[in-house]
C-alpha cells in the first residue's frame, strides 16, 4: 500500500470501534468503524456514501450520547475507507491578535 504519513503511532482495533460522522452544523450523520488510530489522526470505514457531504470539518463521535468526540478534516478517501486529521482546540478558528503590532501611545 501507500507510505505511512502519520507522525503518531498507531492502535489498529482487530474488528473496528463503532463511530459516527456528524456535519458541523448538524445537518448530516454516516455510521462508521474505526480502524485504527493515533494521536493524530484515524482511518475509518464508513456506512453509505460520502459523496457531497462537508467534509473538509467534521466532528467524529466516539459514544453514543455524543460527549466524546474529535473534531476532524479529510485527509484521504478510498473507496469506503477515509482518513482524518483530528483538529486541536483552536485550530482554524482563531486569528491571530492585532494588538501587538499596534503602537500604544503612553
Amino acid at each position: 500500500m501507500g507510505t505511512e504519513r502519520r507522525r503518531g503511532d498507531r492502535v489498529t482495533f482487530e474488528r473496528g470501534i463503532p463511530a459516527h460522522m456528524m456535519g458541523i452544523d448538524g445537518t448530516w450523520r454516516r455510521d462508521c468503524m474505526m480502524e485504527d488510530v493515533s494521536e493524530t489522526g484515524a482511518k475509518l470505514t464508513v456506512e453509505g456514501s460520502v459523496e457531497g457531504l462537508a467534509l473538509k470539518e467534521f466532528f467524529l463521535l466516539l459514544s453514543s450520547t455524543g460527549l466524546a468526540y474529535r473534531r476532524c478534516e479529510l485527509a484521504w478517501v478510498n473507496g469506503d475507507q477515509i482518513g482524518v486529521n483530528f483538529l486541536k482546540q483552536g485550530d482554524k478558528k482563531k486569528k491571530p491578535a492585532r494588538r501587538s503590532s499596534q503602537a500604544v501611545d503612553v
